[in-house]
């Protein structure tokens, strides 16, 4: 089947993906309503039985949904989340409650390979935010060259490292927080406290930053890796998808990367990103060239603004 990726919204009023791997579904975190999450997935041709396992970034309420986890019990799926989440998720989440009394929370430790199925692993990546937060690293089936398919994912970040720069390169899809625009941030009517926050080592990363970021991955990936870029939790009061599509068209662009740019969305699902596998049959890896041409960036998107960090 290949491995499969769909944003189904991302940004402050709710964030929900969906990975696929040879049949296997993964809904990284849910922070939409049952009803909402079932109508982005029926939009992309899913629903909840193709979800076999929930993952969890960390505990803001943007994140995850208490009716989504009595929907995982009912439908017996398993929710998968770092031991530090259990104090937050308990006190405001009765079904997550249930939902552990009835066996059906597991947990991960940062740094630690799991078995998510019989062919995709997952990584979980520690990133600074405000509170335990991972990012992950997902390895599914090998392509032709025995090579795994391969997905990064980091939305909730301050700040960046040398080693979180190794962790997410060499990966087919790369989905990277671009949350504002530093100047637009400091000059908003927002509470100074909550700009000091987003600014901070443990808020969020700006254009410029995650651009920095993106190069950095892109200077330790192989040629023709990432594929894809996947810009994640703009901002709608102090970022603009021109902008963020812009920083990463630079970078682009300077380090002659064949890859192609999407703006994710609070509002509508992404598109479906797919990487070895096109209409159900299998297709060619491409191969290292002599010759690299620059690609123009593709920014997706259809809304001026997108939901940013209003409640802080």
């Amino acid at each position: 089947m290949g491995l499969r990726f769909s944003v189904l919204a991302s940004g402050s009023s709710g964030n929900a993906s969906l990975i696929e791997a040879d049949g296997f579904g993964v809904l990284l975190d849910a922070g939409l309503g049952p009803r909402q999450l079932a109508s982005r997935l029926k939009a992309i041709g899913r629903d909840w039985h193709d979800i076999h396992a929930m993952l969890l970034t960390h505990t803001h309420s943007d994140h995850w949904n208490d009716r989504v986890f009595a929907t995982l019990q009912r439908h017996n799926i398993p929710l998968f989340c770092h031991a530090d989440h259990h104090i937050a998720l308990r006190g405001g989440s009765p079904a997550f409650t249930e939902l552990r009394d009835a066996g059906y929370v597991r947990g991960y430790e940062m740094a630690q390979s799991f078995q998510l199925s019989r062919t995709m692993t997952c990584t979980p990546l520690p990133v600074k935010h405000d509170e335990t937060t991972c990012g992950f690293r997902f390895e599914a089936t090998m392509d032709l060259f025995g090579r795994p398919q391969t997905l990064a994912y980091a939305a909730d970040l301050g700040c960046w490292t040398a080693d979180l720069a190794d962790a997410l390169a060499n990966t087919d899809i790369l989905a990277l927080e671009f949350n504002h625009d530093e100047f637009l941030e400091r000059t908003s009517r927002r509470n100074p406290a909550l700009i000091k926050r987003v600014l901070g080592d443990r808020g969020h990363l700006s254009n410029a930053q995650a651009a920095d970021l993106l190069r950095e991955i892109l200077k330790r990936s192989e040629p023709g890796r990432p594929q894809h870029v996947v810009q994640l939790h703009l901002s709608r009061q102090c970022n603009r998808p021109a902008m963020a599509a812009d920083a990463a068209r630079v970078v682009v662009e300077q380090m002659q990367a064949d890859v192609a740019v999407h703006t994710a969305r609070q509002n509508a699902h992404g598109p479906t990103l797919t990487i070895g596998e096109q209409e159900g049959k299998q297709v060619h890896v491409r191969v290292k060239r002599v010759v690299r041409r620059k690609m123009a960036v593709v920014s997706r998107h259809s809304q001026p603004l997108l939901p940013g960090w209003e409640d802080g």
